[in-house]
Protein backbone atom coordinates (compact mmCIF):
# COMPACT_ATOMS: atom_id res chain seq x y z
CA UNK A 1 0.00 0.00 0.00
CA UNK A 2 1.43 3.16 -1.14
CA UNK A 3 2.41 5.94 1.83
CA UNK A 4 2.08 9.25 0.37
CA UNK A 5 4.62 11.78 1.19
CA UNK A 6 5.50 14.99 0.72
CA UNK A 7 8.72 17.03 0.06
CA UNK A 8 9.23 20.52 -1.38
CA UNK A 9 11.79 22.31 -4.05
CA UNK A 10 13.83 24.61 -3.10
CA UNK A 11 13.66 26.55 -5.74
CA UNK A 12 10.78 28.73 -4.23
CA UNK A 13 13.78 29.14 -1.58
CA UNK A 14 16.15 31.50 -3.57
CA UNK A 15 16.26 34.46 -1.78
CA UNK A 16 17.11 31.46 1.22
CA UNK A 17 20.18 29.67 2.25
CA UNK A 18 19.70 25.95 1.38
CA UNK A 19 20.10 25.36 5.64
CA UNK A 20 17.84 28.08 6.25
CA UNK A 21 15.16 25.78 3.52
CA UNK A 22 15.96 23.02 5.51
CA UNK A 23 15.03 24.52 8.86
CA UNK A 24 11.76 25.94 7.35
CA UNK A 25 10.16 23.20 5.91
CA UNK A 26 10.98 20.46 8.63
CA UNK A 27 9.43 23.11 10.60
CA UNK A 28 6.29 22.98 9.21
CA UNK A 29 6.12 19.42 8.97
CA UNK A 30 7.58 17.97 5.25
CA UNK A 31 9.32 14.83 5.87
CA UNK A 32 11.46 15.63 2.10
CA UNK A 33 13.12 18.49 0.36
CA UNK A 34 14.00 18.46 -3.01
CA UNK A 35 17.46 20.31 -3.54
CA UNK A 36 18.21 22.92 -6.17
CA UNK A 37 21.83 21.83 -7.84
CA UNK A 38 22.28 25.52 -8.49
CA UNK A 39 22.66 29.02 -7.14
CA UNK A 40 22.63 29.61 -4.85
CA UNK A 41 21.89 26.96 -2.94
CA UNK A 42 23.76 23.63 -4.05
CA UNK A 43 26.13 24.31 -7.44
CA UNK A 44 28.20 21.37 -7.31
CA UNK A 45 31.39 23.41 -8.08
CA UNK A 46 30.69 25.67 -4.95
CA UNK A 47 30.24 22.95 -2.85
CA UNK A 48 33.63 22.08 -0.23
CA UNK A 49 33.53 18.98 1.60
CA UNK A 50 32.78 21.24 4.63
CA UNK A 51 29.38 22.64 3.06
CA UNK A 52 28.57 19.15 2.12
CA UNK A 53 29.13 17.67 5.97
CA UNK A 54 26.95 21.14 6.69
CA UNK A 55 24.12 19.81 4.57
CA UNK A 56 24.06 16.09 5.60
CA UNK A 57 24.00 17.39 9.31
CA UNK A 58 21.29 19.94 8.69
CA UNK A 59 19.36 16.91 6.52
CA UNK A 60 19.76 14.41 9.78
CA UNK A 61 19.14 16.86 12.37
CA UNK A 62 15.62 17.98 11.28
CA UNK A 63 15.05 14.56 9.98
CA UNK A 64 14.27 15.52 6.56
CA UNK A 65 14.87 13.11 3.51
CA UNK A 66 15.67 14.46 -0.02
CA UNK A 67 13.52 13.50 -2.61
CA UNK A 68 15.37 14.47 -5.72
CA UNK A 69 17.76 16.66 -6.98
CA UNK A 70 16.39 18.63 -9.62
CA UNK A 71 19.62 19.49 -12.06
CA UNK A 72 16.88 21.00 -14.59
CA UNK A 73 17.96 24.66 -14.03
CA UNK A 74 21.43 26.03 -14.25
CA UNK A 75 21.49 29.13 -13.80
CA UNK A 76 24.53 29.06 -12.22
CA UNK A 77 25.75 28.77 -15.74
CA UNK A 78 22.49 30.04 -18.06
CA UNK A 79 19.73 30.44 -17.00
CA UNK A 80 16.57 27.80 -16.64
CA UNK A 81 17.14 26.06 -19.84
CA UNK A 82 20.59 27.02 -21.24
CA UNK A 83 23.01 25.36 -21.51
CA UNK A 84 21.18 22.32 -22.51
CA UNK A 85 21.64 18.82 -24.00
CA UNK A 86 20.35 20.10 -27.49
CA UNK A 87 22.41 23.19 -28.04
CA UNK A 88 23.61 23.51 -31.79
CA UNK A 89 27.60 24.23 -29.51
CA UNK A 90 29.23 21.14 -28.85
CA UNK A 91 30.84 23.11 -25.67
CA UNK A 92 27.59 24.07 -24.67
CA UNK A 93 25.76 20.51 -24.88
CA UNK A 94 29.56 19.48 -22.82
CA UNK A 95 28.53 21.46 -20.00
CA UNK A 96 25.26 20.71 -19.59
CA UNK A 97 27.11 16.90 -19.36
CA UNK A 98 29.52 17.74 -17.05
CA UNK A 99 26.83 19.26 -15.01
CA UNK A 100 24.48 16.40 -15.00
CA UNK A 101 27.71 14.11 -13.97
CA UNK A 102 28.12 16.12 -11.04
CA UNK A 103 24.66 16.42 -9.71
CA UNK A 104 24.88 13.05 -10.09
CA UNK A 105 27.68 12.87 -7.47
CA UNK A 106 25.56 15.11 -5.55
CA UNK A 107 22.66 12.84 -5.07
CA UNK A 108 25.03 10.06 -4.23
CA UNK A 109 26.70 12.54 -1.46
CA UNK A 110 23.07 13.31 0.15
CA UNK A 111 21.54 9.94 -0.20
CA UNK A 112 18.86 11.13 -2.95
CA UNK A 113 17.40 8.50 -5.25
CA UNK A 114 17.25 10.66 -8.31
CA UNK A 115 18.23 13.55 -10.46
CA UNK A 116 15.66 15.27 -12.53
CA UNK A 117 16.73 17.53 -15.80
CA UNK A 118 15.51 19.21 -18.65
CA UNK A 119 13.56 17.01 -21.21
CA UNK A 120 16.35 17.72 -24.24
CA UNK A 121 16.17 21.92 -24.14
CA UNK A 122 14.18 24.01 -26.34
CA UNK A 123 14.64 23.55 -30.22
CA UNK A 124 16.31 26.79 -30.88
CA UNK A 125 15.74 25.98 -35.22
CA UNK A 126 16.99 22.44 -34.34
CA UNK A 127 14.65 19.67 -36.54
CA UNK A 128 13.19 17.46 -33.79
CA UNK A 129 15.00 14.37 -35.43
CA UNK A 130 17.86 16.05 -34.65
CA UNK A 131 17.06 17.21 -31.02
CA UNK A 132 16.03 13.91 -30.30
CA UNK A 133 19.48 12.31 -31.36
CA UNK A 134 21.87 14.82 -29.38
CA UNK A 135 19.64 14.13 -26.16
CA UNK A 136 20.43 10.50 -26.70
CA UNK A 137 23.82 11.15 -27.21
CA UNK A 138 23.97 12.89 -24.18
CA UNK A 139 22.49 10.38 -21.59
CA UNK A 140 24.65 7.41 -22.72
CA UNK A 141 27.57 9.69 -21.70
CA UNK A 142 25.91 9.78 -18.09
CA UNK A 143 24.75 6.52 -18.27
CA UNK A 144 26.70 4.53 -16.80
CA UNK A 145 28.18 7.34 -13.86
CA UNK A 146 24.49 7.19 -12.83
CA UNK A 147 24.53 3.02 -12.78
CA UNK A 148 27.89 2.66 -10.98
CA UNK A 149 26.38 6.03 -8.19
CA UNK A 150 22.87 3.86 -8.09
CA UNK A 151 21.40 6.84 -8.85
CA UNK A 152 18.21 7.73 -11.52
CA UNK A 153 18.51 10.47 -14.49
CA UNK A 154 14.35 11.13 -14.42
CA UNK A 155 13.44 12.90 -17.50
CA UNK A 156 11.04 15.71 -16.94
CA UNK A 157 8.44 16.62 -19.98
CA UNK A 158 7.78 20.20 -19.98
CA UNK A 159 5.54 22.30 -22.61
CA UNK A 160 7.41 23.74 -25.69
CA UNK A 161 10.68 21.86 -25.17
CA UNK A 162 12.28 18.77 -27.46
CA UNK A 163 9.67 16.67 -25.26
CA UNK A 164 6.11 17.71 -24.27
CA UNK A 165 3.93 15.31 -23.17
CA UNK A 166 3.72 11.16 -22.45
CA UNK A 167 3.62 9.69 -25.93
CA UNK A 168 6.86 11.61 -26.86
CA UNK A 169 8.19 10.85 -23.71
CA UNK A 170 7.10 6.83 -24.04
CA UNK A 171 8.57 6.92 -27.64
CA UNK A 172 12.52 8.14 -26.68
CA UNK A 173 12.06 6.05 -23.59
CA UNK A 174 12.19 3.01 -25.62
CA UNK A 175 15.64 3.33 -26.73
CA UNK A 176 17.03 4.12 -23.03
CA UNK A 177 18.67 1.66 -20.10
CA UNK A 178 15.61 1.62 -17.88
CA UNK A 179 18.25 0.97 -14.87
CA UNK A 180 19.44 4.29 -15.13
CA UNK A 181 16.37 6.77 -16.63
CA UNK A 182 12.98 7.20 -15.80
CA UNK A 183 10.38 9.71 -15.65
CA UNK A 184 10.05 12.67 -13.50
CA UNK A 185 5.91 12.76 -13.81
CA UNK A 186 5.05 16.84 -13.59
CA UNK A 187 1.46 16.77 -12.74
CA UNK A 188 1.11 20.46 -14.28
CA UNK A 189 3.29 20.57 -17.20
CA UNK A 190 1.04 17.32 -18.95
CA UNK A 191 -2.10 19.29 -17.72
CA UNK A 192 -0.60 21.72 -19.68
CA UNK A 193 -0.58 19.92 -22.76
CA UNK A 194 -3.96 18.46 -22.97
CA UNK A 195 -3.23 15.68 -20.88
CA UNK A 196 -5.26 13.83 -18.21
CA UNK A 197 -2.39 13.50 -15.24
CA UNK A 198 -4.80 10.99 -13.37
CA UNK A 199 -5.08 8.55 -16.02
CA UNK A 200 -1.15 8.85 -16.83
CA UNK A 201 -0.51 8.21 -13.12
CA UNK A 202 -1.64 4.39 -13.65
CA UNK A 203 -0.61 4.36 -17.49
CA UNK A 204 3.42 5.50 -16.41
CA UNK A 205 3.73 3.99 -13.04
CA UNK A 206 6.28 1.18 -14.43
CA UNK A 207 8.48 4.16 -14.93
CA UNK A 208 7.94 6.95 -13.02
CA UNK A 209 10.01 7.25 -9.82
CA UNK A 210 9.03 11.21 -8.42
CA UNK A 211 6.52 13.61 -8.90
CA UNK A 212 6.32 17.38 -9.02
CA UNK A 213 3.17 18.44 -7.72
CA UNK A 214 1.21 21.91 -8.89
CA UNK A 215 -1.93 23.35 -9.66
CA UNK A 216 -2.62 25.22 -13.27
CA UNK A 217 -5.25 27.44 -14.30
CA UNK A 218 -8.42 26.00 -16.51
CA UNK A 219 -6.52 27.53 -19.59
CA UNK A 220 -3.27 25.17 -19.08
CA UNK A 221 -1.27 28.08 -19.27
CA UNK A 222 2.05 27.29 -18.00
CA UNK A 223 2.39 28.97 -15.08
CA UNK A 224 2.62 26.99 -11.12
CA UNK A 225 -0.13 27.57 -8.74
CA UNK A 226 -0.98 26.79 -5.35
CA UNK A 227 -2.58 23.66 -4.72
CA UNK A 228 -6.66 24.46 -5.37
CA UNK A 229 -6.34 27.54 -7.27
CA UNK A 230 -6.22 25.66 -10.26
CA UNK A 231 -8.09 23.23 -12.33
CA UNK A 232 -6.46 19.78 -12.01
CA UNK A 233 -7.88 17.51 -10.42
CA UNK A 234 -5.06 16.55 -7.45
CA UNK A 235 -7.00 14.71 -4.98
CA UNK A 236 -7.64 12.30 -8.54
CA UNK A 237 -4.31 12.70 -9.06
CA UNK A 238 -3.58 11.64 -5.23
CA UNK A 239 -5.66 8.70 -4.98
CA UNK A 240 -3.82 7.60 -8.19
CA UNK A 241 -0.87 7.54 -6.87
CA UNK A 242 -1.83 5.82 -3.86
CA UNK A 243 -3.50 2.67 -6.09
CA UNK A 244 -0.52 2.53 -7.61
CA UNK A 245 1.41 1.58 -4.66
CA UNK A 246 3.96 4.57 -5.47
CA UNK A 247 6.50 5.02 -1.88
CA UNK A 248 8.54 7.50 -3.31
CA UNK A 249 7.80 11.31 -2.69
CA UNK A 250 5.50 13.91 -4.06
CA UNK A 251 7.44 16.99 -4.39
CA UNK A 252 5.43 20.42 -4.27
CA UNK A 253 7.00 23.37 -6.95
CA UNK A 254 6.39 26.14 -6.41
CA UNK A 255 8.97 28.53 -7.58
CA UNK A 256 7.12 31.29 -8.63
CA UNK A 257 6.45 32.47 -4.55
CA UNK A 258 9.92 32.79 -3.82
CA UNK A 259 8.79 36.33 -2.15
CA UNK A 260 6.78 34.41 0.21
CA UNK A 261 7.97 30.42 0.19
CA UNK A 262 7.14 29.96 4.09
CA UNK A 263 3.74 30.74 3.72
CA UNK A 264 3.22 29.17 0.49
CA UNK A 265 4.74 25.77 1.39
CA UNK A 266 2.67 25.70 4.74
CA UNK A 267 -0.50 26.41 2.48
CA UNK A 268 0.01 23.44 0.07
CA UNK A 269 1.46 21.18 2.61
CA UNK A 270 -2.10 22.01 4.70
CA UNK A 271 -4.38 21.35 1.79
CA UNK A 272 -2.68 18.66 0.44
CA UNK A 273 -3.12 16.83 3.62
CA UNK A 274 -6.73 17.54 3.30
CA UNK A 275 -6.97 15.57 0.11
CA UNK A 276 -4.79 12.78 0.94
CA UNK A 277 -6.00 8.91 0.53
CA UNK A 278 -6.21 7.88 4.17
Amino acid sequence: MSVTRFAFSTNAFRRYSLLDAVEALAGLGYEGIEIMADTPHAYPPHLAEEDLGEIRDALLRHGLEVSNINAFMLHAEGDTWHPSWIEQDAELRARRIVHTLRCIDLAAELGAPSISTEPGGPLGGLTRARGLALFRDGLLQVRDHARDKGVRVLIEPEPDLLIENSSQFREFFESLDPDAFGLNFDIGHFFCVGEDPVQLVRDLREVTYHYHLEDIAGDRRHHHLMPGEGAVDLKGVLDAIHEIGYRGFVTVELYPYEDRPVQAAETALGRLKELKPG
